[in-house]
């Protein structure tokens, strides 16, 4: 069983090869996609007046801040647009793939964030609401492999529902590491639009669990959590 995460600044984009590859690897086992889309979720905001909001944490790490009004436009992108491209490139494909958000069937529950520690304009920390940003606790692992056991692909949006099922943003990389977790997948594919990861200008073919620990406070915000993400995969 593999998961893969498409980034969101290749849907529009996938090449024909990675489709087929898809295809390919559905015709011996189960495969699971999870998507992005923060570009496209920017896109539209600004197209109906509402100004993205990004935070920096602590680490150095910056994420979309998410009040209610962007939490359902970014319900609306990831599960409509987004994710029935996907849904729709892979049916046209032989892919017998299904759309899904992780508010279906309770497919990803998360807590939602009271506070949110971020390095504010005058450079000093500061704890501020947490909107509708979630910290995913569980997987719905026993739907998901009724669906594959259907012969269905899911392709789910990284949509949490929080435990008053309220909509809630989390992170794509982190929900594609959570959902392999929780079925036991034995890989977790990232397609990204970069090489992968960069060390000394030269791409990292491999690294062990305590070098990834190691090494990933010292690099850039994107692929620190992709990193991240694939050490929670473990």
């Amino acid at each position: 069983m593999i998961t893969i995460k498409i980034g969101g600044s290749v849907v529009d984009d996938l090449h024909p090869s990675t489709i087929a590859d898809i295809k390919k690897i559905t015709e011996s086992e189960g495969v699971i996609i999870v998507h992005g889309g923060g570009k496209e979720v920017t896109k539209v905001c600004k197209q109906l007046g509402k100004e993205p909001k990004f935070v920096t944490s602590p680490s150095g790490i910056k994420s979309r801040y998410t009040d209610k009004e962007t939490a359902e436009i970014f319900t609306m992108v990831m599960s409509g647009r987004i994710n029935k491209t996907i849904v729709q490139m892979l049916q046209k494909n032989g892919i017998n793939a299904i759309g899904l958000s992780g508010v279906d069937a309770r497919v990803i529950e998360a807590d939602r964030k009271k506070r949110l520690l971020i390095i504010n304009e005058k450079g000093r920390k500061q704890a501020i609401d947490g909107g509708y940003t979630g910290k995913i606790k569980n997987v719905n692992s026993e739907f998901i492999k009724s669906l594959l056991k259907q012969g269905l692909t899911p392709v789910i949006s990284p949509i949490a529902i929080s435990e008053e099922s309220e909509f809630l943003n989390v992170d794509g990389d982190r929900a594609a590491a959570y959902v392999a977790g929780s079925v036991g997948s034995d890989k977790v594919l990232f397609i990204t639009n970069v090489d992968g990861l960069l060390m000394d200008e030269k791409v990292v073919a491999k690294l062990t669990l305590a070098e990834a620990k190691e090494i990933r406070p010292k690099i850039g915000p994107g692929m620190e959590k992709k990193i991240l993400a694939s050490t929670e995969a473990l």
